[in-house]
């Protein structure tokens, strides 16, 4: 098997076995279900796979099924014929044609409209599927991977989520543990991390003091790898010292080191955790959720962006 052009650091034995999984299933075809937490990296493991298998030189598409609009979601997967719905002036190919036989990710599976759902479990079972609008038959080659980090079975016997379409995703299932579950992995990822935003930033050279990483590897990084990557990131544009300190980082991490962190919360962290709280509670409904929360739709996926909640 040759080597993949992308790495995932792999030092803690959750995280070797995790990779052991990825290189087991590269080969087949089977759908597959990654789940873990926002932030883990499961887009990246997804990545990884692709490339380790024998799709590596096809086209790798991926669908983010929470931020669109269902109705766009559907023409992203199947694409439309012109015609097909208001603002439709032209035939578009979907991703799942587009692919040909690499993969499709369908990252936040656990958004799809009922009606998607069914389409997506007739993809799945005869690999066949129509465009929005035509009555073509179209047959698929691509192999589909599905991202949540949500809980199926849960939310199979809440009724929202497919029980049938959740037996077919998860045939093969590979779960991303929490980065404070890979605690072997925080530095080498942190170095890792540095190193290339370093490059971004014109910084190269730049290094953790050792403070710095005493510091982070106490911290519990409930954003996991995408908050370690923004705090480091942070700490770069802060400081124009080749060495990062303790102070350039937020102060969450900050007081996590101090031994305070179980007492003492930031306001980011607050509202990190309660914009976390109504997506779960909403199934990751952006509309709903925003109104929940009393902030516009665009400054709750601003803000979801931000704090890597996808």
């Amino acid at each position: 098997m040759s080597e993949p052009r992308m790495a995932w650091i792999a030092e803690d034995p959750a995280s070797k076995a995790v990779v052991e999984l990825a290189r087991k299933v590269a080969d087949t075809s089977t759908t597959l279900l990654i789940t873990g937490e926002s932030g883990t990296g499961k887009d990246h493991l997804a990545r990884l796979i692709h490339e380790l298998g024998p799709r590596r030189d096809a086209p790798f598409l991926k669908i983010d099924c929470a931020s669109l609009p269902q109705e766009l979601v559907e023409s992203e997967l199947f694409g439309h014929e012109r015609g097909a719905f208001t603002g439709a002036v032209e035939r578009k190919l979907g991703r799942l044609e587009m692919a040909g036989a690499g993969t499709i990710v369908l990252d936040e599976v656990a958004a799809l409209s009922p009606a998607t759902q069914s389409k997506l479990l007739r993809v799945l079972e005869e690999r066949q599927f129509e465009r929005l609008g035509s009555t073509e038959t179209i047959t698929i080659e691509a192999r589909l991977v599905a991202l949540t980090n949500s809980d199926l079975a849960r939310l199979v016997s809440e009724g929202q989520f497919r029980e049938d379409l959740f037996f077919r995703l998860s045939v093969l299932t590979i779960h991303v543990p929490a980065l404070r579950e890979r605690p072997a992995d925080i530095l080498p990822l942190a170095d890792a991390l540095l190193e290339r935003t370093a490059r971004v930033h014109g910084r190269v050279g730049t290094v953790f003091s050792e403070p710095v990483r005493r510091m982070l590897a106490a911290y519990r990084w409930p954003g996991n790898v995408r908050e370690l990557k923004n705090a480091i990131e942070r700490a770069l544009v802060f400081s124009t010292a080749s060495t990062l300190a303790p102070e350039d980082f937020p102060e969450s991490v900050r007081i996590a080191d101090s031994g305070l962190g179980a007492a003492l919360r930031s306001l980011e962290e607050i509202e990190r955790d309660a914009i976390r709280a109504t997506l779960d509670a909403t199934h990751y409904k952006i509309s709903k959720s925003a109104e929940i929360l009393g902030i516009s739709r665009k400054t709750l996926l601003d803000k979801r962006k931000k704090y890597g909640l996808n």
